[in-house]
């Protein structure tokens, strides 16, 4: 299944950057969701090429009742982000992969911080699979749209964060 966002920020590449990589706005964003932030890293210096890998803990209750019988109430789900050094204009690309521990689900995507003037448009495209046979094709469905809201909601998420920020 397919992912596809696109979003415009009224802030600079380097401001997007520093929010999508704040342990507090990460965690801000896991329990705005119901969930719990358990870890996160940074590997290397977020001014250049580096490593984010965030571990979250996020409830089940709006996966179809199907799926929470096989997965229980909460799933553990690790993101990691590979981000490569700023462009000239200080855009930015990062990889991000997501597994959930114990269910054939992986996410993989490509994240675009495009310099616009003094804005920053996120993109992102991707895809969601789950390799159980015959019913990989049934799982990744259902997956992609709450997957597709999540890292949605990260952008949504990050604008208000930046927004509050300025305004203190």
């Amino acid at each position: 299944m397919a992912l596809n966002a696109s979003t415009t920020l009224p802030y600079d590449v380097a401001a997007v950057t520093g929010v999508f990589t704040d342990e507090a706005f990460l965690k801000h964003v896991s329990e705005h969701v119901g969930g719990t932030l358990k870890s996160v890293t940074v590997d290397g210096d977020t001014l250049s090429a580096f490593t984010l890998t965030a571990v979250r803990t996020l409830p089940t209750r709006r996966l179809p009742e199907m799926a929470r019988k096989f997965v229980g109430d909460s799933l553990t789900v690790t993101q990691t982000e590979q981000w490569a050094a700023p462009l000239a204009d200080g855009s930015r690309t990062a990889t991000i992969t997501m597994t959930i521990a114990g269910v054939p689900v992986t996410v993989d995507a490509e994240q675009l911080l495009v310099s616009v003037g003094t804005d920053t448009r996120v993109d992102l495209t991707g895809t969601v699979s789950s390799s159980i046979p015959f019913m990989g094709s049934k799982i990744a469905s259902a997956a992609e749209p709450m997957i597709g809201k999540a890292l949605n909601l990260q952008a949504s998420e990050a604008g208000k964060w930046l927004e509050r920020r300025t305004a203190e």
